[in-house]
Order: structure tokens, then sequence, then C-alpha cells
């Protein structure tokens, strides 16, 4: 396992730990962002994947800001992170609802943010994606199981900019598995072609080839409710706290396939319990990670067991 940072470490952006494909600093995004490091690798990330810290009206541990306060600091790392792009690079974003303290009314902050994010980086927008959990725990709390008057919030949403028109993607990487009707169809050579109500037009041999998958949608299906993973067996033993907006490996994963291709550089500067670390560590892409949080960082290295190097190992490529 990568050695433990000490505390002083933590005070300054310093390497925290290592592994065969990554490298996680610790230390405030920020910070990184000013370093010679940075520098470096200007023009050469391929994939910046992250989940910032929410709007929220009450403080958590992890950190957020409110009201202009939270759009100007989200806001000041558009041309910094566009400066680490390559030229057909990616940012996909995942911002959580936020609400107006003390009313049932949603705020219009998150999207406030990510249009002033747009327009200082002077990004696309490629496309928006929905994160739908359908076991996540009902909130807000007050509004829907005390009052009754709202319903439950159980999505997110991701946004996918780049500097680019047609960014670095192919969604053959990312195919879902054929439904039993479709593999029948396949089987059988026989459908229903002809008009729709669409107004589409179905073709005869539109749907006879086998592409060994369905194209997926922008909306994704995740339950984050494994309660037994390595990492949170981990924290409970070491004592350490889980961090409380952790995504589902299987959306890094997702978007790493779907943007980008073996040894390209991954970049997440609110990693967390570095889930984005973890799934380029598996899906052979190189990463980089920074995270402010002492507890996180520790937590964090149980991802990367099987991986571990040593400080010094001078063959990294970041």
């Amino acid at each position: 396992m990568p050695k433990r940072p000490v505390k002083s470490e933590l005070n300054t952006l310093k390497k925290a730990y290592i592994s065969t494909r990554g490298l996680m600093l610790s230390g405030r995004s920020e910070q990184f962002l000013r370093s010679r490091r940075a520098k470096r690798l200007g023009g050469k990330i391929q994939l910046i994947f992250t989940s910032p810290p929410f709007p929220l009206n009450h403080k958590k541990k992890y950190g957020n800001l409110t009201g202009d306060a939270y759009v100007d600091w989200f806001a000041s790392f558009a041309k910094p992170f566009r400066k680490l792009l390559t030229r057909d690079g990616s940012i996909v974003i995942e911002l959580g609802n936020a609400w107006e303290a003390g009313k049932p009314v949603m705020s219009t902050l998150a999207l406030r943010a990510l249009l002033a994010f747009q327009e200082r980086g002077d990004f696309n927008l490629c496309q928006q994606f929905i994160c739908y959990n359908p076991a996540r725990l009902p909130s807000p709390a007050q509004w829907v199981n005390v009052e009754r008057i709202r319903v439950k919030d159980s999505y997110t949403h991701l946004w996918w900019l780049s500097p680019s028109e047609r960014p670095k993607a192919d969604n053959r990487r990312v195919l879902k598995q054929y439904s039993d009707s479709m593999l029948r169809l396949l089987s059988s050579n026989k459908y229903n072609s002809g008009h729709r109500p669409s107004q589409h037009r179905i073709g005869e041999k539109s749907f006879l080839k086998n592409n060994n998958g369905a194209i997926p949608s922008n909306v994704l299906i995740l339950s984050n409710t494994n309660s037994t993973d390595p990492y949170l067996k981990y924290c409970r033993k070491e004592g350490l706290p889980l961090h409380p907006a952790r995504m589902p490996t299987q959306l890094a994963e997702f978007f790493i396939k779907f943007l980008t291709t073996p040894r390209n550089l991954v970049f997440d500067p609110f990693a967390g319990s570095n889930t984005t670390g973890a799934a380029a560590e598996t899906l052979k892409r190189r990463w980089l990670s920074v995270e402010a949080e002492r507890d996180y960082i520790l937590g964090s290295r149980v991802r990367f067991r099987a991986t571990r190097r040593g400080q010094n190992d001078k063959r990294r490529a970041l």
C-alpha cells in the first residue's frame, strides 16, 4: 500500500502517494494550478473528470461555498483547466441540485456557476448527462419526508464540455449489452420496417447489423449502494471518515472509456476518495488527482494496494 503522507505534507502541495499509473497530490487544486507541475502538463491532459463541492446551504467537511462566491470560485478554474487540456480534450463536471435555504424552492446557483465557467473558458457544451440513483435516500428531508410537499431528488447532472466542437470520443467503447428482444431480432433477421409515428422511416435492413451492443443514452442509472467494498471496510477499520459524496465507480469508468484511450492522462482536481484515479488505473489510463482533506487521502490509498510503487520510482510518466 502507498505510504501514508505525514501531517506536514498536507500544509502545502505534496506527493501523497503514487501507483503504477498515477499520482495523488495533497493540497488544494488552486495550489496545483499555480505549480510548475501544472505548467509542465499544459496541453497534455485528455480528460478532466471531477465532482467539485456542491453549492450546498449547509457546510460540509469537504468544503463548499454559497451564492455569488461559489459562482466566482467555480468559474475561476475555467481558464487554467483549458490550458491543461489537449486540443481535443474534454471536461466532465458532476453538479448536484441545490435548494434555497429554508425554502422548498430549488436554486439556480449550480446552473449559474456552470454558465459562468463555460463562458469564461470559452467551452463548447458537448452534451448533458443525468446520473439517476433509484436507491438514493429521500431529500431534501424537510420538504420530502416531513411536510410531503416535494418528491425526492434522485439525480445529478453531468456536463461534458470541450474547447473543441469535436473532442476525442467514441461511443463504441461504452456500448451496452443488447436486450433480449434485440438479440431475437438479430437471430430472426425480421422486424417491422416502414414509417413510425415519430415520422422516422425504418429501412428493411436498418437493424440487422450486429454492432456488438447498443448505444447508451445520456441517462445513466447507477445505484451507489455497495456497503462492503474495500474502501468502506478499510475506512471503518482505520477509523477514517467516509467521503460524504462518493461517486459510483461505474460513472467514472463510463466517461474515461468514452472520452479517452489507454495511456491518456486523466485529471481530477477535487479527488475526494479518488474514485476517478482508481477507475483510470483499472482502465490503463494515467491519472493525476488533487485532494485537500488528509483523511480522504488516507482512505483512498486502499484503492491502489495492488498497484503500489515506491515514492522514488522515476519511471512514472507524470
